[in-house]
């Protein structure tokens, strides 16, 4: 691929709406992710008798389903932008495929 044709595509206007919504889906689930994972780090860092509180009369604390739940949270964002990105990106890109590949 020639340089020219990298330069077309950069500022096609369909390319650089693909660019800016993915950056920022990308920034919003990041930030979600950041704020899930160092909140639950701050809270073991700094309030540990919290979550070693017994949830009932067994072993189970509160901290296990906060901790758990971290991670479902997690495995939810990635299932967010999956679902984004085969919804709206995908589309978009085959447009931009369809547009250049003949130039190639």
């Amino acid at each position: 691929m020639d340089r020219s044709l990298i330069e077309k595509i950069k500022n096609d206007p369909d390319f650089q709406k693909l660019v800016s919504e993915r950056n920022r889906v990308m920034v919003i689930l990041t930030a979600l992710e950041l704020i899930i994972y160092f909140g639950f780090i701050l809270l073991v860092a700094f309030n540990k008798e919290f979550l070693a509180q017994k949830i009932g009369e067994g072993v189970v604390t509160i901290g296990i389903p906060i901790g758990i739940g971290v991670i479902v949270l997690s495995f939810l964002l990635t299932g967010v932008y999956v679902y984004i990105a085969n919804k709206d990106y995908d589309e978009l890109s085959e447009k931009i495929k369809k547009k250049y590949l003949k130039e190639v």
